[in-house]
């Protein structure tokens, strides 16, 4: 996983009023945590963390008044109209530390010939993993699968040096058998009047 750098600026300012101010200025207020520390207030530069967020479980090296501190998002405050980040907790890791965060389930493959459906019952499993190899996300083949199948979590594979979290029983995926569509009036009147009509 790459390692983006970022500098972030000691806040000394609190309040709405404050956050205003550090918005308009195209930066977002963040907190950094963790390791009985005490929690750091700073600002970082809006367009560059906006960037890095684009990449699930980002390693963010920050520079914080010239000291190195590595962190991952933890909690993204976004504004529900506009979209914008407002806020970011940061949780503090160390190299060679386990942290544990939500990964992203992708599929691969076609289901088997039929008019299946696919139920994705869980979007992310939670995994332990070293905080300088995170995966971004892990993906499950449903090649041939047919209805009434299902994939748990203890059947998706991790990479390397992570480990599942979540409860290695919940159904992840699960094919459906798709339903039969109900006939509208129309045809059911235009059978009619076939069958009348032989």
């Amino acid at each position: 996983m790459a390692e983006l750098k970022l500098t972030a600026e000691i806040r000394s300012e609190f309040g709405k009023g404050a956050a205003r101010r550090t918005r308009r200025a195209n930066k977002v207020p963040a907190v950094i945590y963790g390791h009985g520390a005490d929690t750091v207030h700073v600002t970082l530069p809006g367009h560059d963390l906006m960037m890095a967020l684009k990449t699930a479980n980002v390693l963010i090296d920050l520079d914080v008044e010239g000291r190195s501190e590595l962190v991952i998002p933890k909690a993204v405050v976004r504004n529900p109209i506009r979209g914008h980040i407002e806020h970011v907790d940061l949780l503090a890791v160390k190299r060679g530390e386990k942290v544990t965060v939500e990964v992203a389930v992708h599929t691969d493959g076609e289901l088997a010939p039929g008019a299946n459906l696919l139920e994705n019952v869980l979007n992310t499993l939670t995994v332990e993993a070293e905080a300088t190899n995170i995966p971004t996300s892990v993906t499950v083949s449903i090649e041939g699968l047919s209805a009434g199948a299902a994939i748990h979590a203890k059947d998706v594979p991790l990479p390397a040096g992570t480990a599942l979290v979540t409860d290695e029983d919940a159904v992840v995926i699960q094919v459906l058998a798709a339903q039969a569509e109900e006939p509208t009036a129309a045809e059911v009147s235009d059978a009619a009047a076939e069958s009348s009509e032989a």
